[in-house]
């Protein structure tokens, strides 16, 4: 057992449902496997399941846990501040590769 730090700058959604829900209604949750440290009311960009970067969110709360199964879990709630432009979709998911999710010719 023991936390994760999540960089500051990233919220990668794992659920397409979870990023609709957040886009469509300003607001949204995300789980995540593990103990996870989250950025609490800081703004980050969100990527899509497949990496794409889609908005900018502030992250208003996350709770780490451990069920009564023993599996820990963390929820992060968060806000919509807006979605990305195309040009900056483009920008951002290439620094996002280049980074932290692998080089950017392997997409």
């Amino acid at each position: 057992m023991g936390f994760q730090t999540e960089f500051n700058s990233v919220c990668k959604f794992k659920t397409e449902q979870e990023l609709v829900e957040l886009l469509e209604n300003g607001r949204g949750n995300m789980k995540k496997s593990g103990l996870r440290i989250f950025p609490t009311g800081q703004k980050v960009i969100a990527y899509t399941p497949s990496n794409v970067a889609t908005a900018i969110v502030r992250i208003t709360a996350s709770t780490a846990q451990i069920n009564a199964q023993g599996e820990e879990t963390t929820e992060v709630e968060m806000v919509l501040v807006r979605k990305l432009t195309e040009e900056e979709s483009r920008v951002q998911t290439a620094l996002a590769y280049e980074m932290f999710f692998g080089d950017v010719e392997s997409k």
